[in-house]
């Protein structure tokens, strides 16, 4: 993987990881992700005249993509209702770059070298050591692991639809802008259609938090959507989930929260995949 390429994704997951540090905003989670969607909607829309259209092919490709982030968005939402942030989180990012690595080979003819392959099994390893053993309240099991799992096979699949999309549609930048607004279209009419439109009335006096969260969120896709038109999709969505390891140096550091040492040997397992995506 090329330096610029490298660096880049390094700084999406840093975004990835301040803008789950910072949308913990005083509101339920639906409600956080739902603001999310509707602030990286409404940053979207005005730069679209200064992006090209995306081509015309490109357009399913973005409407089924808009569809996998919005089920993702859905299935975290339940994943967390029914196990540990802890626990969820890692074991839905972690599993998706071993799908999109074996999907990368049977599928899309990519090979990797032995190398690529370790730094990819380094790095989910490591999330996947730390949701297994890196909480107190034991494995999951039933509906949670059930979702978890399901989170993964969203990510797994909204990735390489992102990574081949934005090839095919011509214009990373006009596939990425177009898709948020379509991810955010589906999860207003969810709302509307589960929630009411009440809903919206309680995002207000979280916005300016929101705005923050919802622009790290969309310059980080931002960069990997381009990265996955530079690298092969499956080393950039292993090296995007580095994020992980950000989030634990925020919540040692500046959260001040505890940090098991299951979790400090996970991120040095992260450290060196992402150290081998250099080799």
């Amino acid at each position: 993987m090329e330096t610029t390429v490298f660096a880049a994704v390094l700084f999406a997951a840093l975004l990835h990881a301040g803008w789950n540090a910072a949308v913990k905003v005083g509101l339920d989670r639906f409600s956080s992700i739902l603001l999310l969607a509707i602030v990286q909607a409404a940053i979207a829309v005005p730069l679209l005249p200064f992006v090209p259209l995306p081509a015309p092919e490109g357009w399913w490709w973005i409407a089924a993509a808009a569809l996998l982030h919005a089920g993702y968005k859905l299935f975290l939402i339940q994943a967390y209702a029914h196990a540990d942030l802890s626990q969820a989180y890692p074991l839905a990012r972690g599993t998706a770059p071993l799908i999109v690595s074996a999907v990368s080979i049977l599928f899309l003819g990519v090979s990797f070298t032995g190398v690529q392959m370790l730094a990819i099994a380094a790095i989910s390893g490591g999330i996947l050591v730390m949701a297994l053993r890196g909480s107190d309240s034991g494995r999951m099991q039933g509906k949670a692991l059930f979702y978890a799992l399901g989170t993964a096979g969203f990510t797994a699949s909204y990735t390489l639809m992102d990574g081949v999309g934005a090839r095919v549609a011509g214009s990373p930048s006009g596939f990425i802008l177009w898709m948020v607004i379509g991810d955010a279209m589906v999860m207003v009419a969810f709302a509307v259609a589960t929630r009411g439109t009440g809903v919206f009335a309680a995002l207000v006096p979280a916005w300016k938090t929101g705005l923050a969260a919802g622009a790290m969120s969309l310059g980080s896709y931002w960069i990997a959507v381009w990265a996955f038109t530079q690298a092969p999709i499956a080393l950039v969505a292993a090296l995007r989930e580095s994020s992980i390891l950000f989030a634990i140096l925020i919540a040692a550091f500046v959260m001040r929260e505890r940090v098991s040492g299951w979790r400090w040997g996970s991120a040095l397992m992260i450290a060196a995949g992402v150290a081998l995506t250099r080799a």
